[in-house]
């Protein structure tokens, strides 16, 4: 028991780092060099997808459209909590629109792990729905172990109601079992 408290105070530790560490990336940027910054992490995110699935390449370039986003997520024993930013590109209208996230869980995990969800809408409908509710509720188990070049990078696919999501491991170690909700909300500095 001694050791799981220490564990989950470790992982706390490091979670409250990387959050403090990525809000100091762009926290004092003006909100056209946030866009910027959005926009190469958008673009980084989709090369290592293309790399990964040189497939899903003619998927996005035939949807109605498609987002990318930064993820931190911790998992202390029973809770799960993250958040993240990225942007919403339309096809039909070459519009880009900045989003934020949230998420909460319960659930048994225990780490922290830095991933890219990238999601493909395959009709305006679920594009527009996207953009305007922006919430999505479901559970997740996985496992991560990735340290830079080292370890496992995973590349995960699901499909739901005309999207498709896939996940890639930037870096972390994380073993959850979580039922969570995430939220995604426009971002209203930078639209």
């Amino acid at each position: 028991m001694k050791k799981l408290i220490i564990l989950s105070v470790l992982a706390l530790t490091v979670a409250l780092t990387v959050a403090l560490t990525g809000c100091a990336t762009t926290g004092s940027a003006s909100p056209s060099e946030k866009r910027s910054l959005v926009q190469s992490m958008k673009a980084n995110t989709l090369d290592k997808l293309y790399a990964e699935k040189p497939d899903v390449k003619k998927q996005i370039a035939n949807s109605a459209g498609y987002a990318v986003f930064d993820n931190a997520n911790v998992n202390v024993v029973l809770a799960s909590f993250g958040g993240g930013y990225g942007v919403v590109r339309n096809n039909l209208t070459g519009k880009s629109t900045y989003m934020n996230m949230g998420e909460a869980g319960l659930g048994l995990g225990l780490g922290v792990k830095d991933f890219n969800v990238v999601m493909v809408f395959h009709n305006q409908a679920a594009l527009n729905r996207f953009i305007e509710h922006g919430w999505a509720f479901g559970g997740n188990a996985d496992a991560a172990a990735k340290y830079e070049d080292k370890g496992g990078a995973l590349v995960a696919e699901a499909i739901a109601d005309q999207v498709t999501v896939y996940s890639v491991t930037e870096n972390g170690l994380a073993l959850q079992a979580v039922l969570k909700g995430t939220k995604f909300w426009v971002d209203s500095e930078l639209n």
